[in-house]
């Protein structure tokens, strides 16, 4: 019990220190982004500057009527010292211009490319975006099927494309969602070069059998 409640202080104790970094850290950015000097901020606060500077420094914890205070003086909100506090990191995925991942995919040929935007790193895919250039007006393609629900928009050229027994005239700008399940294909390009984002958004997997 004793070494359970040593480790547990230990965790308290560091996210007390995370805290007190990022309140620090928040309070000199406002303070430079005013213009204002440590000397300006504290009279507004009614704190020593000696005690401002630790706060900015984290050397010194403080309590929720001082930071009131200080963001007063800093023309804030108390919510806005906390704002950006414990977000999530790694959470986004950045592919620049150009640097997306060039896969093969049934019926790629030369002048037409598939470019893979992003990667899901997870057990299960949840997504797929693409970018797909296509450039030879008389190429042909074979039908594909796939689970999930894609979504197509138009970024250059005239495409006519066939989801099932259907066919549309897609334009730039245009967008056309349908079911993976159903046969669909590139059926006629009309105007090349040809560009649009094609993203597959696939079903959660069943749970009953994720867990087995």
């Amino acid at each position: 019990m004793a070494a359970k409640k040593e480790i547990e202080d230990v965790k308290v104790d560091e996210r007390n220190k995370s805290l007190g970094r990022h309140l620090g850290t928040t309070i000199r950015q406002l303070r430079l982004e005013h213009n204002l000097t440590i000397a300006d901020v504290s009279e507004r606060a009614g704190i020593s500057r000696g005690m401002l500077s630790k706060i900015e420094n984290s050397l010194a914890a403080t309590s929720l009527e001082t930071l009131e205070q200080l963001a007063n003086a800093l023309g804030v909100t108390l919510s806005k010292l906390f704002q950006n506090y414990n977000l999530p990191r790694g959470a986004a995925q950045l592919v620049k211009k150009g640097e997306g991942m060039e896969v093969v995919r049934r019926g790629t040929r030369v002048g037409h490319t598939y470019q893979l935007l992003a990667y899901d790193q997870g057990p299960h895919k949840t997504f797929e975006p693409f970018l797909i250039s296509l450039e030879d007006s008389c190429e042909e393609f074979p039908a594909f099927e796939h689970p999930g629900t894609e979504f197509i928009h138009m970024l250059e050229g005239t495409l006519e494309y066939r989801v099932g027994k259907d066919t549309f005239v897609l334009n730039k700008g245009d967008s056309l969602t349908f079911q993976g399940e159903i046969p669909h294909r590139p059926e006629n390009l009309i105007e090349t070069p040809i560009k649009f984002l094609a993203i597959i958004h696939y079903d959660a997997p069943d749970k009953e059998n994720f867990e087995e």
